[in-house]
């Protein structure tokens, strides 16, 4: 095994919460109205220090996807999805973009989230999309 190269965001950071990894900036946030299995997520228009996992077909919220698993390089820790692919027109603008899953991360504060005692159990997706 190589040389672990992490690529250092400056501003608001969201980082693992393992391994504190820098994911993203709040300044590529797109929506705080996702929702997981753990409660909340966050869309981002991009993340870094991540590797992407096998493209699958997910039935969300908001229909059917083609999404990938996100996970941390530094842990290996899984900390969201990819929108690979949106099979219905109104959710074409989530295609490429990030999700990263709230309780996952350390907010830019330092502050963690806590799993929500409502967290939706069933598929992931925007709640007002």
């Amino acid at each position: 095994m190589g040389r672990l190269f992490l690529i250092s965001l400056e501003g608001k950071i969201y980082s693992c919460k393992h391994c504190q990894a820098h994911l993203a900036v709040s300044d590529d946030i797109v929506s705080k109205a996702f929702h997981c299995k753990h409660g909340r997520a966050y869309l981002f228009n991009k993340a870094v220090n991540v590797t992407v996992g096998i493209k699958e077909e997910r039935l969300m919220i908001t229909g059917m996807h083609t999404v990938s698993d996100i996970f941390c390089v530094g842990c290996g820790s899984i900390v969201g999805w990819k929108y690979d692919a949106a099979h219905e027109k109104a959710q074409k603008y989530k295609e490429g973009k990030i999700v990263l899953e709230r309780f996952k991360l350390t907010g830019p504060d330092g502050s963690r989230y806590w799993v929500a005692h409502d967290a939706h159990m069933g598929g992931s997706d925007a709640d007002d999309a």
